[in-house]
């Protein structure tokens, strides 16, 4: 079996770096799930995403722990963590309290990045995005949970503090009045819907964009592969000699942009991280512009997504 290549790091503005390619844990927890992350840190990856929303940082925690204990890797800095603030959290007072329980579950003294889930609040009880209700949405303070976040950074709970699923306008808002700008912005991102505003506005501000959703694979945006399904691609890659899905990684990780990947696959979990000894010409890079874009959430969608419409501000 090939082995994985070395993932490079970007510097974030918060002056700590950041591996260009994280494993996702975006997935139901069970035990099965430490032994496959155990799988990846052997492959080599070091950063993890998870999230409060999720259900997953607990066994994170202990696949960290068992990697440490068996000597796979020398300690606890050799990891990136990032975790996330669940909808029902984001108020200044609810942040720190989170956070606190994040890091219990995970075991950990501390966070690399500490991401707002999304811009919003619901009622607590509040368990899937898609199935949240009119009747659920709150208030949403983004100054004063921005706040909060920034009182997590000065306690040394975290290292890094971002926001995820944030337009251009929200971010312009959330600029004006906080002292800690974000360090990164998770966005759904691929080569079906580029982020093509989004992308250069945020590299403006010094701002790193971090791709969820890189295959277009997650069922919560698209109902078929936009990525994997493409004849550009499939071109592209039968070119090169490459897998589709490494010519849409490569595609992100040429626009300056991290990304999330999972797959529990072991062969995929290698050729994922197989994309950085070679690159795309401006030719396959401009074959790849004519991909047809479309963003995830349709305002034809049911139930909370019809809401959640609001969140996206007209950006694609």
């Amino acid at each position: 079996m090939e082995m994985a290549e070395k993932i490079p790091e970007t510097l974030l503005n918060s002056g700590y770096k950041m591996p260009m390619v994280g494993f996702g844990c975006a997935v139901q927890p069970s035990e099965e799930l430490i032994t496959i992350l155990l799988d990846a840190i052997k492959i080599g990856y070091r950063h993890f995403d998870t999230a409060a929303g999720y259900g997953t940082e607990e066994a994170l925690g202990k696949a960290v722990s068992q990697a440490i204990e068996n000597g796979i890797v020398k300690g606890r800095d050799e990891f990136f963590i990032t975790s996330k603030l669940w909808i029902t959290d984001t108020h200044h007072d609810l942040v720190l309290p989170a956070l606190k329980k994040s890091l219990g579950n995970l075991g950990l003294e501390y966070l690399d990045l500490y991401l707002v889930h999304l811009p919003l609040l619901v009622r607590e009880g509040v368990v899937d995005i898609f199935k949240v209700s009119e009747e659920d949405l709150l208030p949403f303070d983004m100054n004063g949970t921005w706040k909060a976040m920034e009182e997590c950074k000065k306690l040394g709970l975290v290292k890094s503090i971002g926001v995820s699923n944030f337009t251009c306008q929200k971010l312009s808002s959330l600029l004006e009045n906080a002292t800690i700008p974000p360090a990164v912005n998770q966005v759904a991102m691929n080569v079906g819907w580029q982020q093509r505003k989004l992308v250069p506005f945020f590299k403006e501000k010094n701002i790193h964009v971090s791709a969820f959703s890189p295959l277009a694979t997650y069922g919560g945006f698209w109902d078929i592969s936009v990525a994997l399904d493409s004849p550009i691609l499939k071109d592209i890659a039968a070119s090169k000699g490459k897998t589709v899905a490494q010519i849409a990684l490569r595609w992100i990780h040429e626009q300056g942009s991290s990304f999330i990947v999972k797959s529990f696959n072991k062969e995929r979990m290698i050729q994922n991280l197989q994309i950085f000894s070679w690159e795309l010409t401006k030719e396959e890079m401009e074959q790849i512009q004519k991909i047809p874009q479309h963003k995830g959430i349709s305002g034809n969608s049911e139930g909370a997504i019809k809401y959640l419409e609001q969140l996206w501000d007209g950006d694609l």
